[in-house]
């Protein structure tokens, strides 16, 4: 037999054998409808993360602070708090912070190089 993809509009083929989860969706294309709109959503706020961490750049004296091991420690152990408290894949969400903390550290440190010390007599 060749493997190819599930039909977007059949019925499961599976269930779970917990008897209290409840389904979401009828089908595989509400279920991918219903991730894309969580994605635009997801990408929309990692730009309005991206803005304020491309502020953040204005805070900092160099390329230590920028990576700032302690607060990525901080950031790390909050959101797997918040995976536990919300229900959410604790390693997931380990996985996804520590990627986007990396991309956007790299972005920072890019943002840090493109900047200007500010002359200690202004404003």
């Amino acid at each position: 037999m060749t493997e190819q993809e599930p039909s977007p509009h059949a019925p499961p083929l599976r269930r779970f054998r917990d008897p209290a989860y409840v389904p979401l969706a009828d089908n595989l294309a509400q279920v991918r409808e219903r991730i894309d709109a969580l994605d635009t959503q997801i990408v929309a706020l990692l730009a309005e993360r991206g803005r304020y961490v491309k502020d953040a750049a204005r805070f900092k004296r160099d390329a230590f602070q920028v990576s700032a091991p302690q607060r990525q420690q901080e950031v790390i152990d909050k959101v797997k708090r918040l995976a536990e408290q919300t229900g959410a894949y604790p390693e997931v969400v380990e996985a996804c912070y520590r990627a986007l903390i990396a991309g956007f550290i790299a972005r920072e440190q890019l943002h840090h190089q493109d900047m200007i010390d500010i002359d200690e007599g202004q404003p």
